[in-house]
């Protein structure tokens, strides 16, 4: 017996109506309180970071990185949404894929990430 899973991502929000919506419309994630997200299989990397890890943001303890199957369609619909993109420059060394970054509209760090193929 063990876990086998994550059950959900709870946390505060200044208007949790508005950030659901956002979260349906850019991302197609069926977010809210009374919503279940069905997810396709795969990988979930749960890891802590040093205290002062300048990977994502002082000021937010923790980032969400959701995985895509096209970061280059879905990052293009962001940008013509109005949404920054960062996108991250792979150097091809690592092969942990391709990874871009953008901010939900309260301030939540989501890194995008396509796993390589394989």
């Amino acid at each position: 017996m063990g876990v086998v899973g994550i059950g959900g991502l709870f946390f505060r929000s200044k208007d949790p109506d508005a950030r659901a919506a956002w979260y349906r419309e850019h991302l197609g994630i069926d977010a809210g309180q009374t919503s279940v997200w069905e997810q396709s299989a795969g990988g979930t990397v749960l890891a802590p970071f040093p205290a002062d890890s300048g990977y994502f943001p002082a000021d937010q303890q923790f980032m969400l990185n959701l995985r895509v199957d096209d970061l280059d369609a879905l990052t293009d619909r962001l940008e013509a949404a109005g949404i920054d993109v960062e996108r991250v420059v792979d150097d091809g060394d690592a092969g942990y894929g391709l990874f871009a970054r953008i901010y939900d509209p309260e301030g939540l760090p989501i890194e995008l990430w396509q796993p390589p193929s394989g």
